[in-house]
């Protein structure tokens, strides 16, 4: 979205015949402020910004936080955007665009690793799958397409919010917050750190014993998270793939998927520390 600084409503765009709406001019300058200032802004603020009265902001904010657009913080002085406009993009081609550019580079790492992938986004204090692919074993663990998981419970959640801006990556936990009514775990500004230091999620399930899974971020033109694509590791008795060739894997195809979606990831997404110093495969 463009800054929003307060502007006349009787601009006209250039070319194209124009048909003043205040009340949508309005309440988009509002939405155009609010994302321009993550910290959130008071009504007062927004008023002031905007050049408007205190009782016409007053009923517009009222109607976007009704709408799910805006919510207000824990003491109530101040209303900060939700995560319902990037929701709504979701929606908009180019998400159907990075699942169709995913599924074939997902469909590859599944062949060659023996395992199900699955590629995730956030939606509010959840991540909901969009894509999926099987193993080509006759077991595995796998997670059905739209499917919606506990943002906290989750390790593409995690990684999505080790990889996006401060203010995005609290908006999102505060929503969290919100849709739970639990508090923020104490470990999750320490955890997401050591995401961020590797450059990947590798944590046993949550939710299910004996899986572990290994996430990677997918990266928009900005560099920030748009979603992760994880493995669902189960260890079988005749599995040779090691969890490093996972890893590598899962590594090349995220820059693929990131590459596709307009990123630029000239460095490999996990750390150096992080490459085998030799290629090597798990003894049986």
């Amino acid at each position: 979205m463009r800054s929003a600084a307060a502007r006349p409503v009787n601009v006209k765009p250039q070319g194209k015949r124009y048909y003043p709406t205040p009340a949508l001019e309005k309440g988009l300058d509002i939405l155009e402020l609010f994302a321009s200032n993550p910290e959130g802004m008071t009504v007062s603020e927004v008023a002031r910004r905007l050049n408007r009265t205190m009782s016409e902001i007053f009923r517009m904010l009222l109607c976007l936080e009704h709408r799910g657009y805006l919510a207000q913080s824990a003491s109530k002085d101040r209303y900060h955007l939700t995560l319902r406009l990037f929701r709504l993009g979701q929606e908009h081609p180019p998400t159907k665009r990075m699942v169709t550019e995913a599924l074939p580079v997902m469909h590859a790492v599944a062949h060659k690793l023996r395992q199900s992938c699955h590629l995730g986004v956030l939606d509010g204090g959840h991540v909901v799958i969009l894509a999926q692919v099987d193993s080509p074993e006759s077991t595995g663990f796998y997670v059905k397409v739209g499917s919606k998981v506990d943002l906290m419970h989750a390790a593409t959640g995690h990684v999505i919010l080790a990889h996006q801006t401060p203010d995005a990556c609290e908006r999102a936990i505060q929503e969290w917050v919100r849709e739970t009514d639990k508090k923020k775990p104490a470990d999750l500004d320490d955890h997401l750190e050591k995401i961020r230091s590797r450059g990947y999620e590798r944590r046993a399930s949550y939710e299910v014993t004996g899986v572990v899974n290994i996430s990677f971020p997918v990266l928009n033109s900005q560099g920030n998270a748009i979603a992760g694509l994880t493995v669902p590791y189960v260890k079988r008795i005749e599995d040779t793939v090691s969890v490093q060739e996972i890893i590598d894997a899962l590594s090349e195809a995220s820059r693929q998927i990131s590459e596709a979606m307009g990123a630029s990831t000239e460095e490999p997404l996990q750390k150096p520390s992080d490459a085998p110093k030799k290629s090597s495969r798990s003894k049986k």
